[in-house]
């Protein structure tokens, strides 16, 4: 399979958080070409950049400049603290495993 074959099946998902704020929200997704773009302009940033297909799958029916949704809130959480640990020297342990995540992402109806 060449890099180009995985570059068009790839997908990507951003999430920011800003301390203060009700949840990390998506802020850049997308599949293909534009998944290698995010997944390039965070590593050359300096983001980490963590690889869960399970969680992926949720985070991608998150609509973009959306909150995560509350049944991710366990999950991210636990990654979010592993990455502040690790920013801090204070781990080395390797990134949590999610557990408990929901099959699929209820969806909120707007009014």
């Amino acid at each position: 399979m060449s890099e180009l074959d995985e570059d068009f099946r790839a997908e990507a998902v951003a999430l920011a958080y800003t301390a203060g704020e009700a949840a990390p929200k998506v802020v850049a997704k997308g599949k293909g070409l534009i998944a290698h773009e995010i997944i390039e302009r965070a590593r050359e940033a300096g983001v980490y950049v963590h690889e869960s297909p399970e969680l992926l799958a949720l985070l991608m029916q998150v609509d973009l400049d959306e909150r995560i949704p509350p049944q991710l809130y366990v999950a991210i959480a636990e990654l979010l603290a592993w990455l502040y640990r690790l920013e801090q020297g204070v781990s080395d342990s390797p990134a949590p495993v999610a557990h408990d995540l929901p099959s699929s992402l209820e969806r909120r109806r707007r009014s």
